[in-house]
């Protein structure tokens, strides 16, 4: 009995926990934190920047002494001549070497300082890209959620009108009755409920479809039960179009991560040329070497008048590492004479790179410039196309309500009836999009002028 009812426990927690995740819905700062942590571009954009840092520490590492050891053990197998008689005759004898040597660049032509300048100019690069990545998947983000908000709202108008028309068929068929209307005219409403089912399964699926893309971009596994809140009541609250496209302008070439990517590759090309001029310079290197042998032979034994009287055992390992020591130790200097061209052609080939570089910065200046421009001016047009909406959804509406006080009276047949609705309904739609419209060329206004797309 314990057992069961500890079983319907887990049960019963487990599905409240179930419901609760299929009914949270997810609001925008929550999509963009969202996607920022879990986008596959932003993760591989983070890779670049690790590899950055990695390039880094090859940079510090040329500044540091290069240390290599080395060693080995041979045997030799044949026909070999005795140390004390003098014959050949077939033996083995090994022979142990070891060694060690240690280089330093003294003087590189400035190569080693102009790397690790270059390295870090490549990490805050790194940075910059990877801030530009979570703003595009941002600015995504936003487009797809907004789009979500609209095909709701869209999805309601579209039950709406179809609530309507079947009540007004409902009604139609007792003027039908009573012979207020002819039985044409039902059929033509029969005709609209129609139509207006089949535009409410219509904006369904396309509600559907656009929660999978947001999902999907998201990163999501689990979509189907994804939702977003009706956060209808988004605004202008910063008032950006009080501000001139030329102050926005100004603004965004301090905050764009673009206009700092540009200028920070301009910085990493100059760092190239200088790199390629330091290949001119001669190179000036200091080195140490120590080595040491130990031979498994027997050695001869010389008399006191030194001739050989015979052989004797080698002496211990490490007396002979000791006595066959030797050490060598200076400094290298290199001076580069002639290489083909290859390092002239590497300078001229840095030096047109850091040209491109140039004109990338002047480019991006002035796509930066139009953008702004055509920002401010798309954002201005989406106002004023909304407010037009909006007084044609009014006007509409009043046509709409007086045409329903002539049709239920019998002056209007059903098909002018429908097409008033119709119109009625196009007006709802427009006045939905140029809404949505208007708000995402805002946020994109303001992200021009360096408002953050959420607030952390």
């Amino acid at each position: 009995m314990k057992k069961r009812i500890l079983l319907s426990l887990i049960t019963v927690v487990v599905g409240c926990v179930t419901m609760q995740a299929q009914s949270k819905k997810w609001t925008l700062e929550e999509c963009v934190q969202y996607a920022i942590q879990n986008n596959i571009s932003i993760k591989q954009t983070e890779l670049d920047s690790k590899t950055a840092l990695i390039d880094k520490k090859g940079a510090i590492g040329n500044f540091l002494p290069s240390l290599n050891a080395s060693a080995s053990h041979s045997w030799n197998i044949g026909l070999n001549q005795d140390i004390t008689t003098g014959l050949l005759q077939n033996q083995t004898t090994q022979f142990t070497s070891a060694g060690a040597n240690v280089g330093i660049d003294i003087y590189r032509g400035l190569q080693n300082q102009n790397t690790l300048r270059k390295a870090n100019l490549s990490i805050v690069a790194a940075k910059y890209q990877l801030i530009k990545m979570q703003e595009d998947v941002a600015l995504n983000v936003a487009n797809a959620f907004l789009q979500v908000l609209f095909n709701k709202e869209n999805l309601k108008v579209q039950k709406e009108q179809l609530g309507i028309n079947q009540k007004q068929f409902s009604r139609s068929e007792e003027l039908v009755k009573v012979g207020s209307i002819p039985r044409g005219d039902l059929l033509d409403i029969k005709a609209t409920v129609a139509l207006n089912n089949q535009n409410v399964i219509v904006a369904d699926n396309v509600l559907l479809i656009s929660k999978l893309s947001l999902a999907q971009l998201l990163q999501l596994k689990d979509f189907e039960s994804f939702d977003v809140v009706d956060e209808t009541d988004i605004k202008d609250e910063n008032n950006i179009l009080s501000e001139t496209p030329g102050v926005i302008y100004q603004k965004a070439l301090e905050s764009k991560i673009e206009s700092k990517i540009a200028r920070t590759n301009l910085e990493i090309a100059q760092k190239n040329v200088e790199i390629a001029k330091g290949a001119f310079q001669p190179t000036l290197q200091g080195f140490y070497s120590f080595n040491s042998r130990v031979s498994y032979a027997d050695v001869p034994a010389f008399s006191n008048t030194g001739t050989i009287i015979g052989t004797k055992s080698p002496a211990p390992f490490f007396d002979q590492f000791n006595d066959n020591k030797g050490q060598s130790f200076g400094a290298q200097l290199s001076i580069p004479v002639f290489n083909g061209f290859s390092v002239r052609n590497n300078v001229e080939r840095s030096k047109v790179n850091l040209e491109k570089s140039k004109i990338a910065v002047e480019q991006q200046d002035l796509d930066l410039q139009r953008n702004v421009f055509t920002a401010f001016a798309d954002a201005k047009g989406a106002l004023n196309t909304y407010e037009s909406s909006v007084v044609a959804l009014e006007a509409r509406q009043g046509a709409y309500d007086y045409a329903k006080e002539k049709f239920d009276v019998g002056l209007m047949n059903a098909f002018d009836f429908n097409q008033s609705q119709a119109l009625l309904t196009n007006a709802q739609s427009e006045v939905l999009r140029t809404k949505y419209d208007y708000i995402f060329k805002i946020k994109i206004l303001e992200f021009y002028f360096g408002i953050p797309l959420i607030k952390n």
